[in-house]
């Protein structure tokens, strides 16, 4: 199968260094294996949405040199396709209304990721006289195997570490497990290039892709770019803009943190080219974060 990556940021800001190891990254595995690369923007979660940003990160990708294939692929258009899916799901009761706040579950133990895990309380039905808020998925104790191609062997039981998820918010949004793994599946990637703040999230998205009857890709996870105090770079961190007006000492930076070798180039266009000939993703460093260089 020809190899389709994609870049899927969200729309809550301009790229900064972070997104860029990211965008870099997906770009060169898809181009060094003869693939297309994708451009999807994340943007169900409109109150996170920045006005302009969408826009401010095509520019953005623009000037990188790091062009896409096909046209940009936005999640708010697609609403439609995800409610099938998920009512696909609950004919099968694969899926249960969930009437539980944030505050009720409080008390459980802490997931993987830092939320709570969910006890299965809506599992067999919801209370007298509670209403649905949310939907969640029904999940098995049976361990989710896969190995990602920088972190090594990765298990998680998804029942008994994250438990039943949501797939659809209390306020109606379609939740990013579910959207993501859709749109995978429809848009063909083969392979999955992101950061490994994402990594916990994998196992849940191979559950969904099975219970769907769809392929799952390769997943290769990159160090997640981190301050020198160790929070991941965000706009909510103060993280920087990368500057598009000037790609060769950005694109530089972002080299130097994937482990790759740093080629002296007058443009961007010959700083890809030269990094694409010699992509490696034996040189990633294999660590769930890393620090930003300055």
């Amino acid at each position: 199968m020809r190899y389709t990556g994609r870049f899927a940021p969200s729309p809550t800001g301009p790229l900064h260094f972070g997104s860029l190891v990211a965008a870099l990254a997906s770009w060169l595995d898809a181009r060094a294996a003869g693939g297309s690369w994708l451009l999807r923007m994340e943007d169900l979660d409109k109150p996170r949405e920045q006005p302009g940003a969408a826009e401010a990160i095509v520019r953005q990708l623009e000037g990188l040199g790091l062009v896409w294939d096909g046209a940009v692929l936005y999640q708010s258009s697609r609403g439609d396709r995800y409610a099938a899916v998920l009512e696909g799901l609950a004919r099968r009761g694969a899926t249960y209304p969930c009437g539980c706040t944030r505050s009720e579950i409080a008390d459980s133990a802490l997931a993987i990721d830092g939320a709570r895990i969910y006890p299965g309380t809506c599992r067999g039905g919801l209370a007298p006289g509670r209403r649905a808020r949310a939907t969640r998925v029904c999940t098995a104790r049976e361990p989710i195997h896969f190995v990602d191609r920088v972190q090594g062997e990765i298990v998680q039981s998804v029942e008994r570490e994250v438990g039943d998820f949501v797939l659809r918010r209390a306020d109606g949004v379609i939740a990013y497990q579910l959207a993501v793994v859709v749109d995978d599946a429809d848009q063909g990637v083969t392979d999955v290039v992101r950061g490994a703040d994402l990594l916990d999230s994998t196992p849940r998205q191979i559950w969904l892709q099975r219970l769907l009857g769809y392929p799952t890709p390769r997943y290769l996870h990159l160090p997640a770019a981190v301050s020198a105090g160790g929070e991941k770079l965000s706009k909510q961190t103060g993280a920087a803009a990368i500057d598009a007006a000037h790609p060769l000492p950005e694109l530089a930076r972002a080299l130097a943190f994937l482990g790759q070798p740093v080629p002296d180039a007058a443009t961007a266009a010959e700083m890809l080219q030269h990094a694409l000939e010699r992509w490696d993703v034996s040189l990633i460093p294999r660590a769930r974060a890393s620090a930003a260089p300055a």
